[in-house]
């Protein structure tokens, strides 16, 4: 058993303790019921007695068997509850985790291997828990309280039932064994699969431009030959592994009934007790070899179980949790931003697969109230310094200040509510734009939904809407062009109404104009707010109070755009070569 999976399985408490007592109480009634059956066909057709006299009998007979029916259904019921309820809190405590982790985690790893863990891993979970788990703990028991009895009835067959027990899990575990790796390679085929077939679907537009799409079909279809092969192979091994404990159970009972043959024949031993051991010999075996058919469900759950845990023992950097910061010994429900507040102060970050740093020694100040813009070239470290301050990343040595207060020592949820961030690339929902608009402020009215969307130029595009803000955008919001998009990622930020704004140049990737009609937005949006910008065209620039001049993850120089053309260094080249 996994450990870790049957601390998950405890956790559900009362539930999978009466999945065992009813299992249990399961295997009891099939006792009572082969008594009730042996004391009948006993009493008809050795004693001679009446249908009327056997009655009674039959009617706890009957009651024996339909009560359990009713324990098995409800064993059945709390094994699958307990299985859900473990479900639902580790794919809660996973999606958890990976926000915890961030996008500094989550763009390290394939987002479709990543969705295979959260998804079909977890519901590989299922069975185990509903189950393999409920075929262990009943395979433990039953054949247990069967030999308690048989063993003073019938001390042979007690010894013959101890000899040929361990039998099957024996061939279980040594078929399983050789079955355990063809698990493992059959999951991870599959989560190659998902990743591979993500990829595909995400940029199926460029592989339809650059004539790969055949090509990448191809490669879809070795994924899938792979599968379907490891798929056989395990399933091989799971019939193989079937056969021979059918077979040794078979065989186990056919020597317990050869043997009470011989005594019977030679009259050493009673009709009613002999009968009722070979009614009762199946089902002594029966619970060992339903663990040998529950046996690959479990591999196949602890297989996905270990790529879960690989997930949730990623450790999240110490300085990206957050403490709460006593103030006046209550705690610090809002961070508040003063003049010169957020300080970087030599702050250094390398990314785990690379040996140079991101950024390296960096200190400066964002001034309140004010626009500050970073400038550098495609990898100076302006998208690490943001994703610094939105705590995705912790620095590995300095500080960020807020004020007085450490940045680290304020927690995320609580930092993030002062931050709002308007991205290159805005991420949108297939959900309706009210939904998209309401995850900056999720009790926002539709009064405020269409003020935010006015201030951002929307207002004319919804009013065309016939669904207005209940109209669906699409995956990715594939039904908006790029513009509304990038208006749509403006009015989230004019909803959340934070203090301080970051942008990654909203307008950059945009013609020239579309650009010109998003900037009044843009000013609007940074009035009052103290903002940072990572600048990718000069006209940003030219309207910064502050300009960062970043240059292979250290400072060059800082000043405005007058100064820093002065001095004709860094900033003056960058200039030049962008005309």
């Amino acid at each position: 058993m996994h450990r870790r999976l049957l601390s998950l399985a405890r956790s559900s408490g009362f539930t999978l303790t009466l999945t065992i007592l009813l299992g249990w109480g399961g295997g009891i009634l099939t006792i009572v019921q082969a008594w009730f059956l042996a004391r009948v066909v006993n009493d008809v057709f050795l004693g001679g007695q009446l249908r009327e006299a056997v009655l009674p009998l039959l009617g706890i007979l009957l009651g024996a068997l339909l009560l359990k029916s009713a324990f098995i259904w409800g064993a059945d019921v709390s094994a699958n509850a307990v299985a859900q309820a473990v479900k639902a809190d580790l794919r809660a405590r996973l999606l958890t985790h990976l926000s915890a982790l961030g996008p500094a985690y989550t763009q390290g790893e394939r987002t479709g291997e990543l969705s295979t863990a959260a998804v079909e891993g977890i519901e590989q979970l299922d069975a185990y828990f509903s189950q393999y788990l409920p075929a262990i703990v009943l395979a433990a028991s039953i054949p247990l309280t069967i030999l308690l009895l048989i063993f003073p009835l019938d001390p042979l067959t007690g010894v013959v039932f101890i000899l040929t027990a361990p039998l099957i899990p024996f061939f279980m575990i040594l078929i399983g064994k050789a079955g355990e790796s063809l698990t493992k390679r059959q999951y991870n085929t599959l989560s190659r699969l998902s990743a591979h077939f993500f990829d595909v679907l995400q940029g199926l537009t460029t592989l339809k431009t650059l004539g790969q799409a055949k090509s990448q079909a191809q490669v879809i279809g070795e994924f899938s030959a792979r599968y379907r092969d490891v798929t056989m192979q395990v399933l091989r091994v799971t019939f193989l592994s079937a056969l021979a404990l059918e077979l040794l159970a078979t065989l186990s009972t056919a020597i317990v009934a050869v043997e009470i043959g011989f005594r019977l024949l030679y009259g050493n031993m009673e009709f009613l007790p002999a009968f009722f051991i070979l009614v009762l010999a199946p089902d002594y075996y029966q619970p060992l070899r339903n663990l040998g058919l529950r046996f690959h469900a479990g591999m196949s759950g602890v297989t996905a179980a270990t790529r879960i845990y690989e997930i949730l023992d990623t450790p999240v950097p110490d300085r990206v949790s957050g403490v709460k910061v006593q103030v006046s010994g209550e705690p610090l429900a809002q961070p508040t931003l003063t003049p010169e507040t957020l300080t970087l102060d030599t702050i250094s970050y390398t990314y785990p697969s690379r040996e140079t740093p991101a950024l390296d020694n960096i200190s400066f100040t964002i001034p309140h109230g004010k626009m500050t813009a970073l400038v550098g070239a495609s990898g100076a470290g302006k998208s690490t310094l943001a994703s610094l301050i939105l705590r995705f990343i912790a620095p590995q040595s300095g500080q960020i200040w807020v004020g007085e207060t450490p940045l680290e020592q304020i927690p995320p949820e609580v930092w993030r509510q002062q931050v709002a961030w308007v991205p290159q690339n805005p991420y949108l929902f297939q959900d309706s734009l009210a939904a998209n608009l309401r995850l900056a402020r999720p009790d926002a009215l539709e009064a405020d939904l269409l003020t935010a969307c006015r201030r951002a130029g929307l207002e004319e595009f919804i009013a065309s809407l016939p669904g207005g803000l209940q109209t669906l955008i699409g995956e990715r919001g594939a039904r908006l062009s790029g513009g509304q998009a990038q208006r749509l990622a403006l009015a989230r930020a004019f909803l959340k109404d934070t203090p301080l704004l970051l942008l990654d140049e909203p307008t950059s990737s945009l013609d020239p104009g579309l650009e010109a009609s998003l900037e009044a937005s843009v000013r609007e949006l940074m009035q009052g707010r103290t903002t940072l910008v990572i600048a990718h065209r000069l006209s940003t620039v030219y309207q910064s109070d502050q300009i960062v001049v970043l240059e292979a993850g250290r400072v060059m120089e800082i000043g405005t755009h007058s100064q820093l053309i002065a001095r004709n260094t860094t900033y003056a080249r960058l200039v030049e070569s962008g005309k």
